[in-house]
């Protein structure tokens, strides 16, 4: 798999889990999820977004799995 396909699945399965938690545990915008782990909205926006393959560092991943109460593998699936 490449580089790019990874981000691009870690940045969709950020934007599913995060929906996922909005649907049982209230609202999470991407503002409020950059907040949280102490990033920028637009890492976050750009994570999620189809038209744009960024990466993201394994502590930030972390961060973000402990947000939505997720384990980080889930990310790779």
């Amino acid at each position: 798999m490449t580089e790019s396909k990874i981000n691009s699945l870690v940045g969709n399965n950020i934007r599913k889990y995060r929906l996922m938690y909005n649907a049982s545990k209230g609202s999470l915008t991407q503002k409020d999820l950059a907040k949280r782990i102490g990033v920028s909205t637009s890492l976050i926006g750009g994570l999620e977004s189809k038209k744009v393959s960024q990466g993201i560092s394994l502590f930030n991943l972390y961060k973000i799995s402990e947000v939505l109460d997720i384990p980080i593998e889930k990310f790779f699936e």
